[in-house]
């Protein structure tokens, strides 16, 4: 729809076929310059922009940037020399016959011109500036292009879907309050005081209960809450791609998520090469230090825990000890080897041993005094490294070690610039185990249940095949149907197969420490539903803001969603969460004192 009441076309539709041609068009002024008795004014809509050349002193006079403004004028070829290689309208300008001021706009608080995206004194403002007034922010072109590429995802995942005869189907805002592993955000509900709505961590029960109802194939691009520690990439509010499909197993889920990000990839002039690769949680573990593990680079972690089984090392006389080699590492200064100590330490380490090969073969560092001579003479060919290169240690726990020479790992690619953001690299993780222990220190999810055991995904989620008989038994060890799709090592989403057999759920429950009381107060409509005819269904979803940002290359989340929040779940362009009347107070029910009414 290209002709409305103020034009008759946008700025992009301008073109050397409408040379000769009167035009209408409206927008706002992105830049201005005079050039003695001529000004020029780049006029901006949401597809680009067009070159406007205004000869009335007068006519110009008034305009300033952020005006907005109609142009009516001929269309013409820009003088030989003058064209503008960076413009999709750089061969043609437009000559105003009557510019019409539709709304003035304050100075600005800061610029948002095209013209400054590519200058180097481009200097935004801090966040909370941006986004108190995110209405300009959203004006700049990065910007829009991260809303428009995300409106061209969801039209191509819901095509995507469609064919597969998936049913579009949404469900409730305001349920009951679920074990989810995430606190909820509570509601009162003022019809029925003392009582609350929680708002859905994810419509995981619902999407199961559709199964249940025989829809067999559900998809929702679904509100989800949760009232979590604020972390860059999270928000209290977002959104997911929902997916469920009943008489499916893993096999047929994933197959149905490789088509879906295939045609997701495709909007961007991206192929997704299918099948994605896969790789276990546990050889994700060992080799990259990290669940969701970025394959654009290699410089896998080396384990070493045998190799100094005998160490008269005392710090690495540890259950697990691994290194990660830091290619040219030697030729870093003390000082920097230093600062690396302290980036270890804002990860919660105590430091990040270190050795050096020289160029001439030499062991140097700290660690290497420690050392037996049997140690230091195998130890370069042990890691894998050359001489040049340095190479990091973590010992300890396995898995606090792996996630610190897994952040070490990204890091020194950051550093040598191997994170190239158009570059992308898939894979599922697979065999997740089933449970995971509550008093991890470096886990900060909600346990779900009362016992020393909690789930790794949700309580819902089906032991694997090998483990359906002993997962009770051994909760350790015990494993999952679940998997998680990694693009860039972070996870774009994941999912599992359900317990559709209420044996098995009660189970799943008695392993969480979660009673049968328990279980029908807070989602016994889930287990009364199973008992009329359940069938085998599974699913996933796609963290969707985290799928855009990855697909724009957005250093955040909050560069792809167009009203975020900052820390602390703040909205500095409304001002909430904010004190609420004392009317407003009473009316909620917050207060509501049952034995009041006795």
């Amino acid at each position: 729809m290209g002709q409305t009441a103020y034009r008759t076309h946008h700025a992009t539709d301008v073109t050397e076929a409408l040379v000769g041609q009167k035009v209408t068009l409206a927008g706002w002024v992105d830049r201005r310059r005079d050039h003695g008795g001529v000004a020029f004014i780049d006029l901006r809509d949401n597809t680009g922009l067009v070159q406007v050349v205004i000869y009335d002193e007068e006519m110009a006079r008034p305009l300033r940037s952020e005006f907005v403004i109609q142009v009516t004028g001929d269309v013409r070829l820009r003088p030989d020399g003058n064209e503008n290689t960076h413009l999709a309208t750089g061969k043609i300008e437009v000559v105003a016959e009557s510019i019409t001021v539709l709304a003035k706009a304050d100075a600005l608080p800061f610029q948002v011109s095209t013209a400054l995206e590519n200058e180097s004194e481009n200097k935004l403002p801090g966040e909370d500036v941006r986004l108190k007034y995110r209405y300009l922010d959203l004006r700049r072109p990065s910007m829009q292009h991260n809303l428009k590429l995300r409106s061209e995802m969801t039209k191509a995942a819901r095509h995507a879907l469609e064919e597969m005869d998936f049913t579009e189907v949404e469900t409730p805002t305001f349920i009951k309050s679920t074990p989810e592993g995430a606190r909820d955000f509570l509601v009162p509900a003022r019809l029925v005081p003392g009582s609350w709505y929680a708002l859905p961590q994810s419509p995981q029960l619902l999407k199961q209960l559709l199964m249940v109802s025989g829809v067999e194939r559900y998809y929702q691009l679904a509100r989800c809450y949760r009232d979590e520690d604020f972390r860059a990439d999270r928000q209290p509010e977002f959104t997911q791609l929902d997916m469920e499909m009943a008489f499916v197993d893993q096999e047929d889920v994933m197959a149905m998520a490789e088509k879906v990000i295939a045609a997701i990839w495709k909007t961007a002039g991206y192929e997704v090469k299918l099948p994605i690769a896969r790789i276990s949680w546990q050889e994700a573990m060992d080799k990259y230090g990290s669940d969701k593990p970025d394959l654009r680079f290699g410089n896998p972690l080396v384990e070493l825990t045998d190799y100094f089984k005998n160490t008269p090392f005392r710090v690495f006389q540890a259950p697990y000890v691994g290194a990660v080699v830091f290619k040219g590492g030697a030729a870093t200064p003390r000082r920097q080897f230093d600062a690396w100590q302290e980036w270890a330490k804002q990860r919660g380490a105590k430091g990040l041993a270190y050795v050096v090969f020289a160029e001439d073969g030499e062991l140097k560092g700290p660690v290497a005094k420690n050392l037996s001579e049997e140690e230091r003479a195998g130890l370069r060919e042990a890691v894998g490294a050359e001489p040049g290169d340095a190479v990091f240690f973590a010992a300890g726990t396995r898995e606090s070690s792996q996630l610190l020479l897994g952040a070490v790992r990204v890091e020194l690619a950051r550093r040598e610039g191997l994170l190239d953001p158009k570059k992308f690299a898939f894979t599922w993780v697979v065999d997740f185990p089933l449970f995971k222990r509550t008093d991890d220190p470096d886990d900060d999810d909600v346990a779900v249940g009362h016992s020393k055991w909690t789930s790794m995904h949700h309580p819902f989620t089906m032991p694997s095949a090998d483990w359906i008989d002993k997962f009770d038994k051994d909760p350790e060890h015990a494993m999952s149907d679940s998997y998680d799709i990694v693009c860039n090592g972070e996870e774009m989403g994941g999912g599992s197969v359900r317990i559709h057999r209420d044996d098995i759920q009660d189970r799943v429950l008695n392993v969480l420490g979660i009673s049968p009381e328990e279980a029908k107060e807070k989602f016994g409509f889930l287990l009364d539903a199973f008992k009329f005819g359940a069938p085998p269904h599974a699913g996933i979803a796609l963290g969707w803001d985290r799928t855009v940002s990855i697909l724009a290359g957005a250093d955040t989340i909050r560069d792809v969603i167009a009203f975020p929040k900052a820390g602390g779940g703040r909205d500095p362009l409304t001002g909430a969460p904010a004190p609420i009347t004392d009317e407003q107070r009473a009316e909620t029910g917050v207060d509501y004192d049952p034995d009041e009414d006795e």
